[in-house]
C-alpha cells in the first residue's frame, strides 16, 4: 500500500485541481451548459487518447528501451570476446576439421550488409563439423578457461544477459567445458571414449562461440564502424590477423 501511496495523492490533487478550475470556470462566466459540452467532448476523445498513449507512444518507449537494453547487452558481449572469447575461437579452430570452409564462410569484409551477416549464421547454425582434439590441447585449454573463470562469473552477474538466451547458454557451455576439464587431474592419459566426449563439449563452446561471434560483428558494422575495423584486423579465425593497419 505504502508504494500506491504518492500515486493515489497525485491522482486525487490532479481530480481537485480539475474541479476547481470547472467551479471557477462557472463563477466567472455562470455557463454550465458551455462546461458541460466540452466536458462531454474531452471524455469521448479519452479512448483515443488512451489509445494513442498505450499503443503508439508505450511501444515508441518500449523500442528504445530495447535499443538501449542491446546496446547494454553487446557492451558485454565485446568484453567477452576481447577477454576470452577471440582467443577460444583461436585455440578451438585449431581442432575444426573443416576449418578451411569456416574461415570461407566467416570472412566478414567491410562490405559485409546485415543480410549476408545473417545469412552466415544461418549457416553455421547447420554445420557440425569433426573437432580432432588431441590430448597435448587439453592442459593448455584447461588453464586458459581457469584463468578466466573470475571474469566468467562477474559476466554471468550482469542482468542484462537475462535476456539474451543464446549468449547466456554460450556462457555456460563455456563453463560446462571448464567444469569438465578441471575434474580431470590428469589429462595426458585419457581414454579415447573420453577425448570424444569433451570433443563434443568444444563442439558446442565452439559453434556457439561463431555464432556469437558473427552477430556481434554485424552489431559493430551498423554501431561502431571503428571498432568494427579493429575486430576486422584481429578475427580470430585469421592465423595471420594482425591490429597494424598495413
Amino acid at each position: 500500500m505504502k508504494h500506491y501511496r504518492w500515486q493515489i495523492a497525485l491522482a486525487a490533487a490532479l481530480i481537485a485541481a480539475t474541479a476547481v478550475m470547472y467551479l471557477g470556470h462557472w463563477l466567472m462566466f455562470g455557463d454550465a451548459h458551455h462546461i458541460f459540452i466540452y466536458l462531454v467532448g474531452d471524455i469521448a476523445f479519452l479512448p483515443i487518447e488512451v489509445l494513442l498513449v498505450t499503443l503508439v507512444l508505450h511501444q515508441l518507449l518500449q523500442r528504445h528501451e530495447k535499443h538501449e537494453r542491446f546496446s547494454k547487452l553487446n557492451m558485454v558481449v565485446g568484453a567477452f570476446f576481447s577477454e576470452v572469447g577471440n582467443d577460444l575461437i583461436s585455440r578451438l579452430s585449431k581442432c575444426d576439421s573443416e576449418i578451411d570452409s569456416t574461415r570461407g564462410l566467416l570472412a566478414v569484409t567491410g562490405e559485409w550488409s546485415a543480410r549476408q551477416f545473417s545469412a552466415a549464421n544461418a549457416k553455421l547454425r547447420r554445420r557440425q563439423p569433426q573437432m580432432m582434439l588431441k590430448a597435448e590441447q587439453l592442459p593448455i585449454l584447461k588453464d586458459s578457461l581457469q584463468s578466466k573463470r573470475e571474469f566468467l562469473l562477474r559476466l554471468l552477474e550482469n542482468p542484462n544477459l537475462l535476456e539474451h538466451q543464446r549468449v547466456t547458454d554460450l556462457l555456460w557451455a563455456v563453463f560446462h567445458l571448464a567444469e569438465e576439464l578441471s575434474h580431470r587431474p590428469d589429462l595426458s592419459s585419457l581414454p579415447q571414449s573420453d577425448i570424444d566426449h569433451l570433443s563434443g563439449d568444444v563442439r558446442r563452446v565452439y559453434m556457439s562461440l561463431l555464432g556469437e561471434w558473427t552477430a556481434y560483428m554485424g552489431h559493430l558494422k551498423k554501431e561502431y564502424p571503428y571498432l568494427f575495423s579493429l575486430a576486422l584486423r584481429t578475427n580470430p579465425l585469421n592465423p595471420q590477423a594482425s591490429a597494424v593497419v598495413a
